[in-house]
């Protein structure tokens, strides 16, 4: 007799085997796709679709007339003619599946990319823009190449989060240059939002406290996103209520002639009324200065400044590089709660931090990936004396495919490890902070130096409408996207010296399915019903978005 949550675990095993053949069948898939095209004998190419938006190529053919452009992308003469592909047949691949036919992108005939038309970019630099295309003027391309730039142009300037709805699609021929038109529907950039906001994790932790409105920060909360048209971000924050907060910040990625380089820096002060002290049974300890006789206005304050550089010298993959200098202090109760706190007894630390990271991005759209793959590196060193040194090294990867209509397969995985292994209780908070979490252990919280974690999705597309909003504004409409799913997450943390919660050092399983609501500004909700290791289960809200 199997167990029950001994079936899921088989289930989601089974799931894993059967992958490679998933991406057979999506391979195989694309190649018949590709040699469709190849076998179109008309100019109007396939036409594509990506998010509901709709990019192809929709104009007439040359006429028998028309002449094509030479090598050297001069105006056509009557004597040219029309450029061609290496039609070399691909080499042979031994390792793939039967049935895949291998075409080059580049066999058929090769158009010049013409004039690129952008509209609907009132804030936005044009430049901006096209640093975010594929292609560029004077570019030799097929139809099916186009097609494919088209894909990859859309999916760019959506992840630049500057957009509502992109549309990239062909303007006209003129003999075998084609003219491209590139139309976007600005979001808004100027949130001065009053800020309310509970400080805890999540609903499920605020639910801990009774919904408390006491545990609430609020104040003024001011962003200007794409400040001066080039993609670059002005924050300033002023919050008060259960802790205080002044935050100013400005990050330009994108300058210099190419584009490549970018700046940005900033700097925090900050005041914690109430303070996470300690975890016990694998749940957050609070002490807050009011329980506390003689205890100072604030339980920790933290003071930071930072610089921050951008190198992206392609489209998909970006440089990050950060130091900043930090100084934070605790108040002497602390220590009586957890010794801990800080290592050596320390109640107060000044110290350095310098940040690396590596980011490559071919995904349909990050807040919420159906198709594609991101990967992430980055390295973290925090101090270098005593009493504050950790070198912190991250990868996460996102796998994201379609494997049946309307159906989708979703795997995140992460791997933390922080040395040397005996660390503070200040640098250990890992699963339940952040984006590492389990679907099923909202409630728990697992310190430690290493973390596996591996979230396993499957989606599937039940509804997609528009509901009218602003006529004739770039926001004449709100998109709804509502997905059915089921999830299997797995998790590991390693602590080797501060191991008493039974959730460390011991594999960690969830599953459970639900529902999820995708609309813009990057709004995803999410219903979700979960069961853990423990036996424990329940129904989990939340709420993710970016301003």
């Amino acid at each position: 007799m199997i167990r029950k949550p001994d079936k899921y675990l088989l289930l989601f095993l089974l799931m894993i085997v059967l992958r490679p053949t998933l991406n057979a069948e999506r391979l195989t898939l694309n190649a018949e796709r590709l040699t469709q095209n190849a076998e179109r004998s008309t100019i109007n190419g396939p036409r594509s679709t990506v998010h509901g938006q709709r990019s192809s190529v929709i104009d007439e053919p040359p006429t028998a007339n028309s002449q094509p452009p030479t090598a050297n992308c001069q105006p056509p003469t009557a004597n040219s003619q029309p450029p061609t592909a290496n039609r070399q047949p691909p080499a042979a691949n031994d390792t793939l599946p039967p049935g895949v036919i291998i075409i080059s992108p580049g066999q058929g005939q090769l158009f010049m990319v013409g004039n690129v038309f952008i509209h609907g970019n009132r804030v936005t630099k044009s430049f901006i823009i096209e640093r975010e295309l594929p292609f560029k003027s004077g570019d030799s391309l097929t139809l099916q190449q186009l097609t494919l730039y088209f894909i990859q142009s859309r999916e760019h300037l959506v992840n630049t989060r500057l957009f509502n709805e992109v549309t990239v699609s062909l303007k006209e021929f003129r003999g075998y240059a084609v003219d491209i038109n590139v139309d976007v529907k600005e979001r808004w950039y100027i949130f001065p939002l009053p800020y309310v906001r509970p400080v805890d994790r999540n609903f499920t932790a605020w639910a801990d406290h009774g919904y408390s409105l006491s545990r609430f920060d609020y104040g003024l909360k001011y962003s200007q996103y794409n400040f001066t048209g080039r993609n670059d971000n002005l924050r300033v924050w002023l919050i008060t209520g259960y802790s205080r907060e002044i935050e100013m910040a400005y990050d330009r990625p994108n300058t210099g002639k190419n584009l490549i380089h970018g700046f940005g820096g900033g700097f925090l002060i900050s005041g914690l009324s109430e303070l996470n002290v300690v975890t016990t049974n694998n749940q957050q300890v609070f002490v807050n200065r009011d329980s506390i006789q003689n205890a100072g206005k604030y339980m920790q304050t933290q003071a930071t400044f930072s610089l921050r550089y951008y190198y992206r010298p392609a489209i998909r993959t970006k440089h990050f590089f950060r130091v900043s200098f930090n100084e934070l202090k605790i108040d002497s109760a602390v220590l009586f709660y957890n010794p801990n706190y800080f290592l050596n007894h320390r109640l107060s630390l000044v110290y350095p931090e310098f940040f690396y990271s590596l980011n490559y991005n071919n995904i349909d759209y990050v807040p919420y990936p159906t198709r594609g793959l991101l990967f992430e590196a980055s390295i973290l060193q925090r101090g270098f004396t005593a009493d504050m040194n950790m070198t912190q090294l991250i990868a996460r990867s996102t796998e994201a495919f379609s494997f049946a209509p309307k159906m989708y397969f979703v795997t995140q995985n992460f791997g933390v490890l922080r040395l040397p292994f005996k660390q503070s209780f200040y640098n250990q908070q890992l699963l339940g902070y952040g984006d590492y979490y389990m679907r099923g252990l909202e409630k728990y919280v697992v310190d430690g130096v290493g973390l596996l974690l591996d979230r396993n999705t499957v989606m599937r597309e039940l509804f997609h409408f528009n509901i009218p909003f602003l006529p004739n504004t770039s926001h004449d409409h709100i998109p709804f996207r509502i997905y059915a799913k089921t999830y299997v997450d797995l998790g590991y943390v390693l602590n080797r010296y501060n191991n008493q919660n039974s959730l460390q050092n011991t594999l960690l399983y969830t599953y459970g399915a639900g529902f999820d609501v995708v609309t813009f500004y990057d709004f995803v909700f999410r219903i979700e019903y979960s069961v853990n290791q423990l036996g424990e289960k329940g129904l989990f809200f939340h709420i993710r978005n970016d301003f």
